[in-house]
């Protein structure tokens, strides 16, 4: 490889234009979600730790696909025609470095893989690099036929023979290649075949005709599976889950039963956290170290601080903030709310569009009234109140610091600091009126 090579930009051509019509969805193949994110998301990510520009193709009416790959420039393809048709609608961003052609449907390739395919193009001697696999199941993938390291062919399945069909080296349609010369290949691409379409891996032909140099760089299957179906996309995400519960654990986390925990891709784990058995976290949740988040919690949208404690059942909705050292119980739901410093909220109970303050305890049962029909309102405690059982707070209210409310209260106005606050309907006793009830009931059931 020489000094000049390293300096040459490279381009990612990611093809999005899928309808995802084996899935049966409405919603374009790309935007299918693994771990919490599209699948072009995921792709996004990586190529762009590798590649210094990235350009998006996608169908008509795509907005959604559009809106995702912003701020990288997208291009259409009116006519679905192939795969190098798709790839040849980007020339103009193609510029006079490398270029490499990845699909929205194959979209768990690691950065360290697709760097390899890069680096591999750029050996001297390489004209088109390409990405294959070893999959247990090979299937009906296309097989790369090689000799003394050098790539022949790529054989389709229906096509191959059963010495060809024997081979367990298998395509995963990626390529890469000089910029100028992927340029002329992708136009000279026929569309000779039964479906009338240009196919991408008519280009290895191509080059091997040309007397070009193709190399193979193996990848796991886990990193290269395309994705088809709703069973492929369970196949995918049940990899990546575990790609992702691996890398929690070598980074210090604790997970008493790896695969009952299930991780979003921007799940953020720090070292010393526990997670119990059967957690789910969805889009935007970071846990500071130390904390806990026991068995059957889902949280979503939310930061656990140090050394804080979350369910067992507990519930954690976008904009919950938990303070360092509090504790969330069990069948506790948290939304929109800043819970401070060593505050308890322990057993079935709602916050919801509220702050609560450092060492506040708030009973079981409690709820924050947020939402009169039409407008959400905001419920703020202050530090180390004691809000009693089957407390009503109904918003907008604030209770001051050292407070007390009774339990069964309903409070519909600010609660003064150090103040004590009932709020109780008065409790009225009518002597015998019971067992006059009783009897009462007791006749009529014996009556019919």
């Amino acid at each position: 490889m020489t000094a000049s090579s390293l300096s040459r930009p490279a381009t990612a051509v990611l093809l999005a234009a899928g309808l995802g019509t084996r899935m049966k969805s409405s919603r374009p193949k790309a935007m299918q979600r693994l771990a919490g994110r599209p699948m072009l998301a995921h792709l996004i990510a990586n190529a762009a730790d590798v590649f210094d520009r990235l350009v998006v193709v996608i169908g008509p009416d795509m907005e959604d696909v559009a809106e995702l790959a912003a701020p990288y420039p997208v291009v259409i393809q009116h006519d679905r025609l192939g795969t190098a048709h798709a790839a040849l609608q980007a020339e103009a961003y193609f510029g006079d470095g490398d270029v490499a052609v990845l699909y929205a449907d194959n979209p768990l390739i690691s950065a360290e893989t697709l760097n390899s395919l890069l680096t591999e193009r750029r050996q001297d001697n390489v004209g088109l690099a390409l990405l294959a696999m070893r999959p247990e199941e090979p299937g009906k993938y296309g097989r790369v036929v090689a000799q003394d390291g050098n790539v022949q062919r790529i054989v389709e399945w229906a096509d191959a023979s059963p010495e060809e069909r024997a081979i367990d080296l298998c395509n995963a349609g990626v390529l890469c290649a000089d910029a100028e010369t992927f340029r002329k290949w992708l136009k000279n691409v026929k569309n000779e075949n039964s479906k009338g379409e240009f196919y991408l891996t008519d280009v290895v032909d191509l080059a091997v005709a040309e007397g070009v140099n193709v190399r193979a760089v193996e990848a796991a299957e886990d990193e290269l599976r395309g994705i088809n179906s709703r069973v492929e996309l369970a196949e995918a995400e049940a990899a990546l889950q575990q790609r992702l519960r691996k890398k929690a654990m070598e980074n210090g986390v604790t997970l008493v039963a790896p695969e009952t925990v299930f991780l979003c891709a921007d799940t953020v784990l720090e070292a010393d956290v526990l997670v119990e058995p059967h957690v789910v976290f969805g889009p935007d949740v970071t846990v500071r170290s130390g904390a806990e988040i026991r068995s059957f919690s889902h949280l979503e949208g939310c930061e656990v601080l140090n050394n804080a404690f979350v369910g067992p059942y507990a519930r954690l909705r976008p904009g919950a903030e938990i303070g360092v050292g509090a504790h969330i119980g069990n069948f506790v739901e948290v939304k929109n709310t800043i819970v401070g410093d060593g505050a308890k909220a322990n057993h079935l109970t709602y916050l919801g569009d509220a702050s609560v303050g450092a060492r506040t305890n708030v009973g079981a049962g409690t709820i924050t009234c947020n939402y009169d029909g039409f407008f959400k309102h905001r419920t703020t405690i202050g530090e180390n109140v004691f809000v009693g059982s089957n407390a009503i707070l109904v918003a907008p209210v604030s209770v001051g610091t050292n407070a007390m409310i009774a339990a069964g209260s309903t409070i519909t106005k600010d609660v003064p600091p150090d103040a004590l606050a009932f709020g109780r309907t008065p409790q009225v006793n009518k002597p015998e009126l019971g067992k006059h009830f009783k009897e009462t009931l007791k006749a009529r059931k014996e009556n019919g």
